[in-house]
This record gives structure tokens, sequence and C-alpha cells, in this order.
């Protein structure tokens, strides 16, 4: 991934936050047939290697697990809050109009070698920290263990545990620290005057 210096993160406590935050990942493998990828729930271990262990599953009747080069490393993309950032916001385009739009977002990724994973008891004890994490916001949170037994060992069949040791991990944190103070609190305003959900996490990355 291309990353100016101005935009580089390396503190890991802040990627892992991210992933924490936007666990739906993209993970892009190299197969047999060329690039593959899945958008999936993704589980971040924080031991295992320097910069943590995902642990994910796929459905078994998708090709991206069985199709797997192992010695090529898989990259999973994790994509937080991002926002256009439009040019009129900027003084100068009432000014001489040399200003452009743009895109800011905030974004990891984390390399590694893949391993896949059909034993039953990690599979449900994936599951379990899965449905736990996902469910700990809910006023009656559901557990695997609320399901029949047989019936958990049945949809288990269906899927296959995976799991990567992160090697190399990668923070982009494109939220205009490149302009100067008078474009940035001129982006805090136009973000803040949308007023949405987007904008104003956007503004909040902004104003750090």
């Amino acid at each position: 991934m291309y990353i100016p210096k101005a935009n580089r993160e390396t503190r890991i406590p802040v990627m892992h936050d991210l992933i924490a935050a936007h666990p739906f990942g993209l993970l892009v493998t190299v197969g047999a047939s060329g690039l593959m990828a899945s958008h999936i729930p993704i589980v971040l271990k924080q031991s295992g290697s320097e910069f943590g262990t995902l642990q994910a599953h796929i459905a078994r009747a998708n090709e991206q697990w069985s199709d797997l080069v192992p010695s090529i490393e898989a990259l999973a993309i994790f994509a937080g809050p991002h926002h256009y950032i439009s040019a009129s916001w900027y003084p100068g385009a009432k000014e001489d109009g040399a200003v452009v739009p743009t895109w800011n977002y905030v974004v990891v990724h984390a390399h590694g070698p893949l391993r896949v994973i059909e034993d039953p008891e990690w599979l449900r004890a994936h599951l379990v920290r899965l449905a736990d994490i996902h469910e700990s916001g809910s006023v009656n949170p559901w557990k695997v263990s609320d399901a029949p037994p047989e019936f958990i060992r049945e949809q288990m069949r269906g899927i296959v545990g995976l799991e990567m040791p992160i090697r190399r991990l990668e923070g982009k944190w494109k939220v205009s620290q490149n302009k100067n103070e008078r474009d940035r609190n001129a982006v805090l305003e136009g973000l803040a005057d949308l007023n949405t959900p987007e904008s104003m996490a956007m503004r909040k990355l902004v104003d750090r």
C-alpha cells in the first residue's frame, strides 16, 4: 500500500483498535486459479506474534480455502471511517480556485501466512468468541450454547477455520494532515455542517 510519510500510522495499539472497531474485513489470497477475496468477520487475537493473530472462518463451499497457495502470504484489509472532502470547503476555492477535492480515510492492511483449520474444537471456540464479541451490546445476547449441540455440529461441518499470524501491519490515516491549519479548520467546518454519522466520525479523526 502506498503510504506518504504524513499518513503513516505505526502504533500497533491504534491499528489494533481499528481492526476491533471494524472487524468486517476483506481477506485476499492467491490461489492456483488467481486472486480470490472474501468479505468476512475477523477476530483479532493479540498474541501469537508481534502484531497479533487473525482468526476467521469461511464456508466450506468457498473455494478460497481449498485453492489456497500456502507459500504466498494473505492480505486482510480493514477499512475505517472515510469521507469525501469537497474542494468548495477550502478558502482557496474563492480566492484563486487552485484547489481539488479528495477522499479522507483510515485503513489497516495485515499480511501473513494463512493456515486452514478443520479441528472441531478450534472451530467451536472461535464461534463462541465471535458470538460473545458481537453479542456483547445486545439486551439479550445469544450464545452458541443456546442452540442444540447437534445443530451447531452440523453447521460447523459447513465451514473451515482460518488463522493468520500477522507478519506485517500497515496503517494509513489520510485525515488532512498535509493541509495547513486554515484548510484543516475548513474541513472540520464542512464535515460539521453535513452533520451525518459518517461526517462526524471523520471530523473526529481530522480534529485529533
